[in-house]
């Protein structure tokens, strides 16, 4: 394992005040905690909290709803074409699957962000609606997130994307299904991927890193919330071993996509992401990490109430215009 490097602020970091504005907030509102609620009530707050803190939808070029083939049964997804775009123009792609703790989240949760991004990037982005746990657990949701990306390659042409210009990405378990389908298609020599981005992914299920410890209270996802995702998704502790639930643990990282890692400050996933980075770059892999150091998890979403969430997305978006050109 690659040690964590030794950070020594003279001045440790502080929340941005937005984001400390933000929590109090929260906090005065009396929300009740994720961990306390049945998985249907999480994800209801889920969908109906990003009112408030999601930018206003921008427009794009097109939208439409889609669905793959999979193991499990049909996936839905969601296509984006970003504005300015010729219809008929061959576009490089990007397939996202979203965040929440492989328990919450839709294409609903996450269309803001697929709107900035495609538009951003100039890349159609294609959104997949992977199977939820507890009703399904893992692997399925990485059965779904893989089958769903190779039936885009299979359907490049009709779709009228690159499919030599192939991108994953996802926020936190999406950033964790992400990582586990770049490396899968690694493995199985049949899915070119260009790019993987990885937005505070969760890449260790033992969730042991320092920061679980020092972030894992009062910084909106804590250590229960985080073991309540955990329990929803793991059925078998040995699962946490296995490396599609845990890609930093996979032994051989090398001959990956290039990748940016991007991480928050006071997130508990800090450090997790922060360590994949560094297995990718010490395998051979271009990779870059980017820590919004006043940050907390989740914080990419919140553009309307949070200045930050808007340069990580253009940081994101410029990223991927570069590494599909």
């Amino acid at each position: 394992m690659v040690p964590l490097p030794k950070k020594d602020y003279k001045d440790p970091p502080v929340l941005h005040p937005e984001t400390r504005a933000l929590l109090d907030l929260i906090e005065k509102a009396g929300l009740p905690a994720t961990h306390t609620l049945a998985p249907v009530d999480a994800r209801r707050m889920y969908r109906e909290r990003r009112a408030y803190s999601q930018p206003v939808p921008p427009e794009v070029a097109s939208l439409v709803d889609l669905s793959a083939p999979g193991p499990h049964g049909p996936i839905p997804l969601r296509l984006y074409r970003p504005l300015g775009s010729a219809a008929d123009a061959l576009l490089p792609v990007l397939v996202y699957y979203h965040g929440g703790g492989w328990v919450m989240g839709d294409l609903d949760t996450h269309d803001t962000l697929c709107r900035e991004l495609a538009n951003g990037s100039g890349a159609c982005v294609i959104a997949v609606d992977y199977r939820m746990a507890p009703e399904h657990r893992f692997p399925a949701a990485v059965d779904d997130c893989i089958a769903a990306t190779h039936w885009v390659r299979q359907e490049a042409v009709r779709l009228k994307v690159d499919a030599a210009r192939l991108a994953v990405g996802g926020d936190s378990a999406g950033g964790n299904l992400a990582a586990a389908v770049a490396i899968a298609a690694r493995d199985s020599g049949d899915l070119p991927i260009v790019h993987q981005l990885l937005i505070y992914p969760a890449t260790d299920q033992r969730r042991a890193t320092t920061s679980h410890t020092s972030n894992g209270q009062g910084y909106l996802l804590t250590t229960d919330t985080m073991a309540y995702f955990h329990d929803h998704y793991i059925v078998d502790p040995l699962q946490d071993l296995d490396w599609r639930a845990s890609p930093l643990l996979r032994n051989d990282l090398s001959n990956l996509p290039q990748a940016l890692v991007l991480t928050a400050g006071f997130d508990p996933l800090r450090d997790e992401g922060l360590l994949y980075s560094l297995r990718l770059t010490a395998a051979g892999n271009r990779a870059s990490h980017v820590c919004f150091e006043r940050q907390i998890h989740g914080f990419i979403t919140m553009g309307r109430v949070l200045d930050e969430a808007n340069t990580a997305v253009a940081l994101c978006a410029a990223e991927l215009k570069r590494a599909l050109a």
